[in-house]
């Protein structure tokens, strides 16, 4: 048993914490986080749906027919730094010394090809001209102003790019620079907006409160005027009740120098707390730093009001079941009906005693799985891009349910697991269209949906001492592992993120 002390309570407390929760995480520790159980990849046709030209043209005028009685919002995981992105530049300015070596010296002792391709590249980056702009270039070689040029880029002296929000950064060039956010309102005008008006969703880290909110001021009043679209965007922030507990080796609380409890943030998991606090009828998700450029977005668009469409469609048809199990009276056929329409439209599996029960037992479980949230989600080719994908997995009961799964929750040990992973064809590009209301229009509380069984345990330092860090199940993976799912294929050219400054070399982000 833990001993808190008064600090302990107070530090509790004030983060909104309870006292059970840190036992419950403790035990988390103690016991570990399972692998997930793969039975088998989603592939087109077995989980996975594909659907032809006409039929995805009539998908989007099913929801263009339907859009504008509906409540419709895009909401956007923003929380992240982009010094993750700048990894390879912040080491390159640590490492490369240009009075002392020249540049392809140095890319070649170091076999650098992060660095080569950047250096090679940096032309048609969207902030090359605003930074050479900054730096004096002249009679210096090719190394100094590469020096010169990161140095700028990411130093606060500079413009610090690495400390900035990854949404913020330019992405693109046209006569202007575009950042992400700017990018995202385009998209929201196109898909997201009804009678005139789109409404966003950004979380975002606490301390970029008034960077996005000056971007906003900025960049709205633009596209606002282009698209013809009133913008209404809300903010949050990530919630101190969502950060989780660190523990030493042997699981007790992780303490700070000062003597207070180390708690870190929870992941993107966190953010289902976010996403529960909205409300709309129609939710699309997609990340931060997956956006695409002007000559794209007609593409990326349609593929979204496919998605919404077979939403409106197969949710409709849900609401009918749903009503139909509540009023009574079901004839045998019409529960087997229910249960095939689960089956074949959400992908839903029934357990191995399911034809065994007594038929209310059997109009409960049918109710139980059809009363969840549903998401549509895109998936793209498999093409070597890191990323999770779509998998048939089986919980610690035996039950099987379709589920987007990361590689880090897989036993790479064994090998017959390695071989389903190995033998998946398409990944997730977090491309979700998501419905949170029951038939009563009632919103679902989507906290109920969580499997608390798939989070990450992680092993970390801080200040040379060893620790495990606990992430929360992540926002698409164990956040949503209760929901009702089908998975699509979608386009490639709806997956655009950029996970390192080189992703802006992509033709894809070439305006």
């Amino acid at each position: 048993m833990i001993d808190f002390t008064e600090n302990d309570l107070q530090q509790l407390n004030s983060k909104g914490i309870s006292r059970e929760k840190v036992l419950d995480q403790i035990e988390t520790f103690k016991e570990g986080i399972p692998f997930v159980d793969l039975e088998k990849a989603a592939v087109v046709g077995e989980g996975i749906s594909r659907f032809s030209d006409e039929e995805q043209r009539a998908l989007v005028e099913y929801f263009e027919a339907n859009r504008e009685s509906l409540a419709l919002l895009k909401f956007v995981p923003a929380s992240g730094a982009a010094s993750r992105m700048f990894k390879a530049m912040f080491n390159f300015l640590d490492a490369y010394h240009p009075k002392e070596e020249s540049l392809s010296d140095y890319i070649e002792r170091t076999n650098d090809k992060a660095v080569k391709q950047f250096v090679d590249g940096m032309e048609n980056l969207p902030f090359h001209n605003l930074i050479m702009g900054r730096i004096l270039v002249d009679g210096t070689s090719k190394g100094e102003i590469a020096h010169q040029f990161v140095k700028e880029m990411l130093t606060e002296e500079g413009l610090n790019y690495g400390f900035y929000p990854k949404g913020l950064l330019p992405f693109h060039t046209y006569n202007n620079s575009a950042t992400p956010f700017e990018e995202h309102l385009k998209e929201a005008a196109l898909y997201a907006k009804t009678n005139g008006k789109a409404n966003l969703h950004f979380t975002i880290s606490e301390q970029h409160d008034a960077m996005f909110k000056a971007e906003e001021a900025s960049a709205s009043p633009r596209i606002a005027e282009v698209t013809k679209t009133d913008f209404k965007v809300s903010y949050s922030n990530q919630k101190p009740a969502t950060d989780t507990l660190a523990v030493t080796l042997d699981n007790t609380p992780f303490r700070n120098s000062d003597g207070s409890i180390l708690f870190r943030p929870g992941g993107h998991g966190a953010l289902i707390e976010n996403l529960n606090d909205e409300d709309a009828d129609i939710i699309f998700i997609k990340n931060i730093d997956n956006v695409v450029i002007d000559a794209n977005l007609e593409d990326v668009a349609n593929s979204k009001k496919m998605l919404a469409g077979l939403l409106l469609k197969v949710q409709a048809e849900t609401f009918e079941k749903a009503k139909h199990l509540d009023k009574g009276n079901l004839a045998a056929d019409e529960v087997q009906e229910i249960k095939e329409f689960l089956e074949q439209q959400l992908n839903v599996r029934f357990s191995t005693n399911y034809t065994d029960l007594e038929q209310d037992n059997k109009i409960a479980v049918l109710k139980e799985k059809l009363n969840r949230p549903i998401r549509i989600c895109g998936m793209v080719k498999n093409e070597g891009e890191p990323g999770g994908g779509p998998f048939f997995i089986k919980d610690q009961e035996g039950n099987t349910s379709l589920q987007i799964i990361e590689s880090a929750q897989i036993d790479m040990n064994n090998s017959e697991q390695v071989a389903i992973l190995k033998n998946s064809t398409h990944f997730n590009p977090v491309d979700l269209v998501c419905a949170v209301r029951n038939y009563k229009g009632e919103k679902f509380d989507l906290l109920n949906f969580v499997d608390t069984k798939q989070g990450f345990i992680t092993g970390k330092t801080k200040e040379g001492k060893e620790l495990k860090a606990l992430e929360l199940p992540g926002l698409w993976n164990g956040a949503m592992a209760f929901w009702n799912t089908i998975f699509v294929e979608v386009p490639l050219v709806t997956f655009n993120p950029v996970k390192t400054v080189n992703d802006l070399l992509k033709p894809s982000h070439q305006a």
